[in-house]
């Protein structure tokens, strides 16, 4: 998202999947908050840039015949206990697959987030939370084993396709990705096939 988010540590033994909904309950304003690495974030709403940038991208999937591409919808990784990792609402990305009959029994379980595995690409475009997205959120996609993760770093100026995802051990907050393809803002971003080269141009600051 484009603005300061909130972090909150949770120290608790409710499932995040309710803490949030108490979060959202209890705000005055709406809010999408997510949960990644023991704390809420809840981040205030896009600017026109972010949201302009986010949709361009989406779109130019569907262009390039990606069908799957798409914004909005909430995905949830578990622990290998079950338990909930990761609540994460992605700026953009591409399914894997349309919700079968599982996944929307999943989402139903689990009160509105659909099972992180759908994910074949994730992409986040920064602002002033660029630290959220570069650490905690590339970590999650990552132990998650998202395939490719895009980055869109306002802050650096730069676009970012990682891959090659690693968790080398139980902990989630080590995980990362092994390869970095990284472009500065207005240069294409190569992605793997069967992607579209993206354009950064309209990320660029004026």
């Amino acid at each position: 998202m484009s603005a300061e988010p909130i972090m909150e540590p949770v120290m608790t033994q409710v499932d995040p999947v309710d803490l949030l909904i108490t979060f959202e309950e209890a705000s005055p304003m709406p809010i999408r908050p997510e949960f990644v690495e023991g704390s809420v974030i809840m981040p205030p709403q896009p600017d026109f840039k972010h949201s302009n940038g986010a949709v361009r991208l989406a779109v130019h999937f569907h262009t390039a015949g990606i069908d799957l591409a798409g914004m909005g919808m909430g995905f949830r990784a578990a622990h290998k206990d079950g338990s909930t990792m990761a609540l994460v609402i992605p700026d953009f990305y591409i399914l894997r697959r349309e919700p079968t009959e599982l996944d929307e029994s999943y989402r139903k379980a689990n009160k509105g987030w659909y099972p992180i595995d759908m994910l074949a690409l994730a992409g986040e475009v920064t602002s002033t939370n660029h630290e959220t997205d570069t650490g905690p959120k590339l970590r999650t996609y990552a132990a998650a084993g998202v395939p490719v993760y895009v980055l869109i770093n306002r802050h650096s100026q730069t676009a970012h396709c990682c891959t090659d995802p690693i968790l080398p051990g139980d902990d989630p907050t080590e995980a990362y990705y092994d390869t970095d393809t990284k472009v500065s803002l207005g240069k294409p971003l190569p992605l793997p096939a069967p992607y579209p080269t993206l354009d950064t141009t309209p990320f660029l600051d004026n």
